[in-house]
C-alpha cells in the first residue's frame, strides 16, 4: 500500500469525527425563505382568495421562492384567470408542482409559474371550456379567447437562444392553444383531432415541465438548495377563510338565493308571519357578506339589494296596483344577487367577460328554479300544515266553540197559532206566544189581525197559513 493511499483512507477515518466535534451550523436567519400554496380543490372564488392571501403573506416575510402545489381538475376560468394573473405579476420566483392533476384550470395556473416541476405520472392539460352544468364545450366565442390567454401565458415566458444562435420559445405557444383546441395540430406531438394533455415526460420534452420530482425537497434540491439551507412556510386557511370558502361554494349560493327569493315571496303573499322574511335576511347576509368580505361584491352591489328591497315594499304597502315600482324592485334584486357573483371594484361592468356572466347566471337561474319548486310544494296540499295555515283559510267552525251555521230555533214554532201583526205580502210580521216574529205567507195576501198557522221552517224562514 502505497502512502497517498494510506493518507486517504486516514482522512476518510478523521474526517467524520472532525464532523462530529465542529458540527456545522446554519444561522435560522440565513435559511432561504420558501413559501407554499396547495391548491388542491376546485378552483374558485374561495381558492382566489387563499391564493390573494398566500401572495400576501409571501411577500411580507420576503419569501425567496414560492411554490404553487397542484393537485385539481381546474374550475372556474375566471378565478383560473386571476390566480393567473396574480403569479405572473408576483416579483419572487413561482415554482408550479403537479403532483397527479393539473387539469383545465389547473393547467393554466401551472402554465403562469416560472418554473413547472411534474410526480411521475401526473397529467396536465386539457383546458377546452366547458359548460358547468352538464360539461360541453362553449361555443367558439369561449374557446377563441382560452386560446389566447393560455398563448399569452406561454409567451410571458419569453425566448431562449439556441446552441445555433436561433431564438426558440421557452414555451411554444402553439402548444399551449392545441390544450384547448382539438383543431390546433403540433407536428410531432398531436393532430387535428384531439386535445393536448401532457404526460410527465411528454411535458419534459416539449419543455413544458423543467423536470419530474417526488416532493418538494426533489424540487428545491434540483433547484441547487442544500437540504439544511431552506425553511418551508406553508399556508393554511383559518376557519373565517374555510366559511367564506364554504358559503361562496356555487351550490350554497344557489341555496341561499332560494332563501332569499322565496322568503320575499312568502313574506309578501302572508305578510306578518316573520319567519320568511327572518330566513331571506339571515340568508341575504351569509350571500353578500362572504362576497364583500372577499372582494367580489362591491358596497354599491350590497346597496342595489337594498333599494330592490325598499321598491318591493314600496309597491306593496304604498303604492296601488302593481307597476313600475314593483318591477324596479325585483329588478335591483336579481340584478344585484347575480352582479354580486362577478368580481367588481368601481361602479363598471366594462371588465366582465361573458363567462363571469354565464356562471353568474346558471347559479342565480338554479336559485331561481329551487325557489319556485319550494313555494310551490309549501303552498301545495303537500306542504306542512304550519305553511299552509299562514297562505290558505283553514279554519274550521265548530258548534262546541259557539259556529252555527243556520239557526233552528224557530223550527220550535212549526204546528202553532198566532196572529198577522201587519198585512203580509207576502213577507210580513206574525205573533206567536207573545214573540214577534218575521214570516212568508204560503199562499196569497193575510191581512193584520187574521189568525195565521206555522206550517215549515226552511231557510231560516217561517212560512205562515191563514186560518
Amino acid at each position: 500500500m502505497n502512502r497517498s493511499h494510506l493518507q486517504f483512507r486516514l482522512w476518510l477515518w478523521v474526517l467524520p469525527v472532525i464532523a462530529l466535534i465542529y458540527p456545522v451550523t446554519i444561522n435560522a436567519d440565513e435559511l432561504h425563505g420558501v413559501y407554499m400554496l396547495r391548491l388542491d380543490d376546485e378552483i374558485g372564488s374561495s381558492t382566489w382568495r387563499y391564493t390573494r392571501q398566500a401572495l400576501d403573506e409571501a411577500s411580507r416575510l420576503d419569501a425567496e421562492l414560492l411554490i404553487v402545489h397542484l393537485n385539481t381538475y381546474g374550475g372556474s376560468v375566471v378565478h383560473a384567470d386571476s390566480i393567473r394573473t396574480a403569479l405572473l405579476n408576483f416579483p419572487r420566483p413561482t415554482v408550479a408542482f403537479v403532483d397527479n392533476n393539473a387539469a383545465s384550470a389547473g393547467a393554466l395556473v401551472a402554465l403562469a409559474c416560472d418554473s413547472v416541476f411534474m410526480r411521475s405520472g401526473a397529467s396536465m392539460g386539457a383546458v377546452t371550456v366547458v359548460n358547468g352544468t352538464d360539461g360541453m364545450a362553449m361555443p367558439d366565442k369561449y374557446q377563441s379567447y382560452m386560446r389566447a390567454m393560455m398563448r399569452a401565458t406561454a409567451e410571458r415566458h419569453g425566448k431562449t437562444i439556441s446552441p445555433d444562435g436561433k431564438s426558440e420559445w421557452r414555451r411554444n405557444p402553439l402548444v399551449a392553444e392545441a390544450m384547448v383546441d382539438p383543431r390546433v395540430s403540433v407536428g410531432g406531438l398531436i393532430d387535428s383531432t384531439r386535445v393536448l394533455t401532457f404526460t410527465a415526460d411528454e411535458a419534459v420534452k416539449w419543455n413544458y415541465a423543467d423536470g419530474k420530482a417526488e416532493s418538494v425537497d426533489e424540487i428545491m434540491q434540483q433547484l441547487g438548495y442544500h437540504p439544511a439551507s431552506y425553511a418551508i412556510k406553508e399556508y393554511h386557511p383559518t376557519w373565517l377563510d374555510n366559511l367564506i370558502g364554504f358559503l361562496t361554494n356555487p351550490a350554497v349560493q344557489a341555496v341561499l338565493i332560494m332563501l332569499i327569493i322565496g322568503g320575499i315571496y312568502m313574506e309578501l303573499h302572508s305578510p306578518g308571519v316573520g319567519f320568511p322574511s327572518a330566513a331571506a335576511i339571515i340568508a341575504a347576509i351569509l350571500y353578500f357578506l362572504p362576497l364583500y368580505i372577499s372582494g367580489i361584491a362591491s358596497s354599491w352591489i350590497i346597496l342595489l339589494f337594498v333599494l330592490g328591497i325598499m321598491l318591493i315594499i314600496l309597491e306593496v304597502f304604498v303604492v296601488p296596483g302593481f307597476g313600475i315600482t314593483g318591477i324596479a324592485g325585483i329588478s335591483c334584486v336579481c340584478a344585484a344577487v347575480i352582479l354580486g357573483l362577478i368580481e367588481h371594484y368601481t361602479f363598471s361592468l366594462s371588465h366582465m367577460n361573458a363567462d363571469a356572466i354565464w356562471s353568474s347566471m346558471v347559479i342565480f337561474l338554479v336559485g331561481l328554479g329551487l325557489a319556485v319548486l319550494a313555494i310551490w310544494y309549501l303552498t301545495s296540499s303537500y306542504g306542512p300544515k304550519w305553511v299552509r295555515r299562514h297562505t290558505e283559510l283553514m279554519l274550521t267552525q265548530q258548534v262546541d266553540e259557539g259556529y252555527i251555521g243556520v239557526d233552528m230555533t224557530p223550527a220550535a214554532y212549526i204546528g202553532l197559532d198566532g196572529t198577522a201583526v201587519t198585512d203580509m205580502r207576502p213577507a210580513g210580521k206574525v205573533e206567536i206566544n207573545g214573540d214577534v216574529l218575521d214570516a212568508v205567507a204560503i199562499q196569497g195576501f193575510i191581512h193584520a189581525g187574521a189568525r195565521v198557522k206555522v206550517r215549515k221552517y226552511e231557510n231560516a224562514q217561517i212560512y205562515v197559513a191563514e186560518l
